[in-house]
């Protein structure tokens, strides 16, 4: 029986600075001579688990992978391209969504990694792992900005960032339906409510209280969607039991009222 050998990458020696700048000059050149559509970006369609996307200097979005078209229910990029973030998301998304891009196109930092929360393609608010980058054009400016969303895996998950507020989540999401108050979360994850907020504004940058609305109004969303419901019963069987107050989040999330919503909806879809 022959050995088993154990197989590495051939080692090979320190390279000299000046056929490292030869090959970086060639890379740039052979990048430059590329067709505009040779498509790099439909690489990420084959990635499981990972939405890509690409915006120009002022926010337009120009390229999606079909993940993140999925997100939005769009089969093809004609629902998304050329929108901004405004246009396809709740004012408070798209807002934490265009900070991040100014500080990369102004050349604050070259880097944004942060914990978001997210939609799931359940409509239910989820957490994910946002990277973004700042694109160059050929003159050195800025041309835009390139990212990628994951959901973490089951191993991340069980890091302490998320442990802190894991349980916390997971009662919003299973009851959010429900008059729920924060105190009572906190209670059931063992936590007093200024520990649970403090945990909630180091993970995610906003309070639970905050998360807790999102999550009604989006599901909120989903039900003037996929429902006849009346505006009313959507508003108490999302846990808004003061309508006024269901419209008032409501609009201060997407820019728009429950009716208005619904409206533009069944506009879109002919209906």
């Amino acid at each position: 029986m022959r050995n088993a050998t154990v197989l590495r990458p051939l080692q090979r020696g320190r390279r000299s600075e000046a056929d490292l700048e030869r090959w970086r000059q060639y890379r740039a050149e052979w990048v430059a001579g590329m067709h505009a559509q040779s498509n790099f970006h439909l690489l990420f369609d084959h990635i499981p688990g990972v939405a890509f996307f690409a915006k120009d200097r002022e926010g337009h979005l120009l390229f999606a992978s079909k993940a993140l078209l999925a997100r939005y229910g769009m089969p093809d990029d004609s629902g998304i391209l050329g929108f901004k973030d405004h246009d396809i998301n709740p004012r408070s998304m798209a807002d934490a969504y265009v900070e991040d891009d100014l500080k990369l196109v102004s050349g604050e930092v070259n880097l944004v990694e942060r914990v978001e929360l997210w939609w799931d393609l359940q409509g239910l608010p989820d957490w994910y792992l946002v990277t973004k980058i700042p694109l160059f054009a050929v003159d050195g400016s800025c041309a835009g900005v390139a990212g990628i969303l994951r959901a973490p895996a089951e191993s991340e998950r069980r890091l302490p960032l998320f442990q802190t507020v894991a349980k916390a989540v997971e009662v919003i999401r299973r009851d959010y339906a429900k008059p729920l108050r924060i105190e009572c979360v906190a209670e059931a994850c063992g936590e007093s409510l200024r520990q649970l907020q403090r945990h909630f504004q180091r993970s995610f940058g906003l309070t639970p209280q905050e998360f807790l609305l999102k999550t009604r109004v989006i599901a909120a969303a989903r039900m003037l969607e996929d429902t006849t419901l009346s505006l009313s019963q959507v508003g108490e069987g999302c846990g808004f039991l003061d309508q006024n107050a269901f419209a008032q989040h409501f609009r201060r999330r997407t820019g728009l009222t429950p009716a208005a919503y619904r409206r533009n909806v069944a506009r879109e879809r002919g209906l």
